[in-house]
């Protein structure tokens, strides 16, 4: 079936994540070679890929598993990553209540960054002309489409990965994903702070070898503590000096 005859909004689901798909393509590159790279068979690499579907999460996930973490501070520190899904779910929750629970559980598989922002803006700006069935129809295009390249690369990263020689380096493109994907986020003073702070006491944990690689959930938490305080001090600053030269003469 071509794309001219698929229903409205699956055209539109897929015409509006079409540049996102670029993006993400490298990323899954890395994430299959690095699984390879980290000691992974191809179908542990693969099934890594299709049950957890997170590229930080995952990232991190081969960079505990190629260090030889215990596997419960893998599973833990992919959660503390994808804590950000919980917000994401409540906000996105409402627009998915006439859905079956077959119907919900998909949803939920496929929830992303891209996915609930692509979504969230589409139900917002036409939500009263859009019925749940159509909703579904945008969300799942767009979600499935981010899941289907992602694979894919990730499929062609372990393939790949598979031939690489060790002298290549290749334990080096994870961390240099992630400071891709750190800098452009660094826009707010609190957000240089959280940075700054959660780098520091993971890269400390490592360090001092913190017990059970439980320094990269550490610098986890505590950026974001500190990218709370800096913004909440930050906001009472910028209030009070606002105050200030408002009750000026």
């Amino acid at each position: 079936m071509s794309l001219v005859h698929l229903p409205p909004e699956i055209r539109r689901g897929v015409r509006d994540v079409a540049p996102l798909l670029i993006g993400i393509a490298p990323f899954g590159l890395v994430a299959g070679a690095a699984a390879i790279d980290a000691g992974l068979t191809p179908l542990q690499a693969v099934g890594l890929s299709v049950v957890v579907f997170a590229g930080a999460s995952q990232l991190a996930a081969i960079d505990l598993l190629g260090s030889n973490a215990e596997l419960l501070v893998v599973v833990l520190t992919g959660a503390v990553i994808n804590l950000r899904m919980l917000m994401y779910s409540a906000s996105i929750a409402p627009h998915f209540r006439a859905l079956r629970s077959g119907w919900k559980s998909l949803c939920a598989y496929v929830l992303t960054d891209q996915a609930y922002a692509l979504s969230i803006a589409r139900y917002t700006d036409a939500e009263a002309e859009l019925d749940p069935r159509e909703r579904r129809r945008y969300y799942l295009a767009v979600g499935l489409s981010l899941w289907v390249v992602w694979q894919c690369c990730t499929l062609l990263g372990i393939v790949v990965g598979a031939r690489v020689p060790d002298s290549w380096g290749l334990a080096f493109a994870v961390p240099l994903v992630f400071l891709s994907l750190l800098i452009p986020a660094i826009t707010t003073k609190p957000k240089a702070i959280a940075a700054l702070v959660g780098g520091g006491v993971a890269v400390a944990g490592e360090v001092f070898a913190v017990p059970l690689d439980l320094g990269l959930i550490l610098g986890g938490l505590a950026g974001v503590v500190a990218g709370v305080i800096a913004d909440e001090r930050l906001s009472t600053v910028s209030g009070n000096a606002e105050s200030d030269a408002g009750g000026e003469p």
